[in-house]
């Protein structure tokens, strides 16, 4: 895609082709990732947006809030439709069916999250969900659910890979997979895995495809370099040398003194 998709045109490629997504943190993060093809970002809803979406006018984006904030269904309508005019096409949205629905009757493409969700891992712990005959069940259903409220998209994360694609096979929800193989209708990881700025743990899923945070520790070390050199340069009077300074001839200076009265 070279113009940026709809949700119908992504609708379109469901079971022909992967859409690439990246979660991205920073404008730099969003023009690398457009310029590498990336046609779907996940991202925050904060000060950060409207930089994104310039730097990647291309790509769309969902875009979630701080957990807590769409509390209820005005609230959430009326929070969507500032995130839609700061630059987001989509809102992410891992709470109850009642306040998604009441988005998606407004005509605000909400995606939903099922399988291991951090914001409520306290109910799960770290772990893949859908292992168990009950489990999958569920995931099932809880997808039908969010299809049937008005859903068009749904995050799949940590998920067998038999259950994500069975999902996938049976829902008219673009499934988003994080940690499902490649069943689903994207492949999705976070960027701070992909670049390797990541300084904790890495999850089973992810790939790291470059060591920036090795990279920065670098930087780093030479910034610190740098000001060592230039305090030790000061103290023995290596700089600044002739060259960094300015000079004029002794008549401008004898001016200045007489007008001074010096």
């Amino acid at each position: 895609m070279t113009s940026r998709p709809t949700v119908a045109a992504l609708r379109a490629l469901k079971g022909k082709r992967q859409i690439l997504t990246i979660h991205v943190d920073s404008n730099a993060e969003a023009a690398a990732a457009a310029e590498a093809g990336v046609e779907m970002f996940t991202g925050e809803v904060d000060h950060k947006l409207p930089g994104i979406r310039a730097a990647a006018p291309g790509v769309f984006i969902q875009a979630g809030y701080a957990q807590g904030v769409m509390s209820s269904p005005d609230t959430a309508i009326r929070e969507a439709f500032k995130a839609i005019e700061l630059g987001a096409d989509a809102i992410y949205f891992a709470g109850g069916l009642q306040i998604l629905e009441a988005m998606a009757r407004e005509g605000i493409p909400v995606t939903g999250h099922i399988g291991y969700v951090p914001r409520w891992q306290t109910w799960t712990g770290v772990r893949a969900v859908g292992k168990t005959p009950e489990e999958a069940v569920a995931l099932f259903r809880k997808a039908k659910d969010l299809e049937n409220a008005g859903a068009f998209a749904v995050e799949m994360e940590l998920i067998p890979v038999e259950v994500a694609d069975f999902i996938t096979r049976n829902t008219t929800l673009i499934t988003e997979g994080m940690g499902c193989g490649g069943v689903c209708d994207t492949q999705y990881l976070f960027s701070c895995d992909v670049l390797g700025t990541n300084v904790g743990h890495y999850p089973r899923h992810a790939k790291r495809y470059a060591d920036l945070a090795a990279e920065g520790t670098r930087l780093q070390q030479m910034r610190v370099d740098a000001f060592r050199a230039f305090a030790k340069d000061v103290s023995t009077g290596d700089y600044p040398e002739r060259r960094h300074e300015i000079h004029v001839d002794s008549t401008v200076l004898e001016h200045l003194e007489k007008a001074a009265n010096i």
